[in-house]
């Protein structure tokens, strides 16, 4: 990432009350880039985004993607020059409760924003955030291509397929003629890392557990995932957004994964966190009849390592011992806008 591409750049980003997006306006913010954000209200509680006081740091509005005149309005006040759309329903257990709002968020969310962008002149670079699970799961060892066929079982995954087509309908439809702005998706591994807190999912249901010293019920414990830090990906985002922003040859789908051996298993993660936290920390498996998930994920990502020069800096034993760290700070009630800013600090000096 070069700071000096981002120093005053007008970001748009969606989703910034996520963890994810909270990860990335502060990012953002220590790269020089002035940001606002739009999203819904946090989805959690706790939540970094409050933890880390991301609305001392970045301009924000609560507002839904689902509102079309309301994105276009703030869009067009906002004037920015790169856009980063993060805004979704991101859990596979949630989708299954709520298939309509999962598909109504997912897909006509991101029309909304293909929608509102192209009729903006400022806007050089358009980054959508769809997800691994785009990919018409095989179960394969080997990992999926940008190229791979789309497709999803649940609603989750199904969604971010249906996404990624809405995508390449307004790509061909539209921005093809359209010279000012250059677009592209993104699809990310399993992030993990401080200030995560959504509900069924395996690191924050792990730290919630441990910190309460309660025990944690384990589901699928032999499903394979591409582990990462949260910070891995998006610097793949923003690197990409730096290429994007002045030529139309970095549009299309891009793949950002971890290392082919940082993919593990659930128990493996639930064994090594479980350790390393020490104390009286456990999990137990949980048995009882599941709704379907994916078993085997992994993600191949030379394309962004062989066209854009990226590569994870975190590896697994680094990305886990970084999320621990945050956690243990937490518990300790230390100031989480200073943590989470040093551990950015740190990701940014590293080789």
């Amino acid at each position: 990432m070069d700071p000096n591409f981002w120093k005053g750049k007008k970001v748009y980003l969606t989703g910034h009350t996520g963890f994810k997006g909270s990860w990335l306006s502060l990012l953002l913010n220590r790269l020089g880039a002035e940001v606002y954000g739009y999203a819904l209200s946090p989805p959690t509680n706790p939540s970094l985004f409050e933890q880390a006081e991301i609305t001392k740091e970045i301009s924000s509005t609560i507002g839904d993607v689902r509102n079309l005149d309301n994105l276009k309005k703030s869009l067009t006040d906002f004037q920015p020059e790169i856009v980063l759309h993060l805004a979704a329903q991101s859990l596979v257990r949630e989708s299954y409760t709520d298939p309509v709002s999962t598909f109504d968020t997912n897909i006509l969310g991101t029309v909304n924003i293909l929608e509102a962008v192209r009729s903006l002149q400022s806007v050089k670079a358009l980054i959508i955030v769809t997800s691994d699970k785009c990919y018409k799961n095989k179960e394969q060892n080997n990992g999926y291509v940008e190229t791979d066929e789309l497709g999803g079982h649940d609603p989750y995954s199904n969604s971010k397929a249906c996404a990624e087509l809405v995508i390449d309908s307004y790509q061909s439809s539209f921005f093809t003629s359209l010279k000012n702005i250059n677009i592209a998706s993104v699809r990310a591994g399993n992030v993990i890392g401080g200030g995560d807190w959504a509900t069924d999912r395996l690191i924050p249901d792990l730290m919630r557990s441990f910190i309460n010293n309660q025990e944690t019920e384990i589901r699928n414990p032999d499903a394979i995932r591409p582990w990462q830090h949260v910070l891995e990906p998006l610097s793949g985002y923003l690197l990409l957004a730096e290429n994007l922003a002045s030529t139309h040859e970095f549009s299309g789908a891009w793949n950002f994964g971890p290392d082919f051996l940082d993919a593990k298993p659930v128990a493996w993660i639930a064994n090594e966190l479980t350790q390393r936290w020490g104390s009286d920390a456990r999990w137990i498996l949980d048995d009882k009849d599941h709704l379907k998930e994916t078993h085997t994920l992994h993600l191949d990502s030379s394309k962004a390592r062989n066209k854009l020069g990226w590569t994870p800096r975190l590896h697994l034993d680094q990305a886990l011992g970084w999320t621990l760290d945050w956690y243990k700070a937490f518990s300790r009630n230390e100031s989480m806008q200073s943590f989470t800013e040093s551990q950015i600090q740190q990701y940014l000096e590293m080789e």
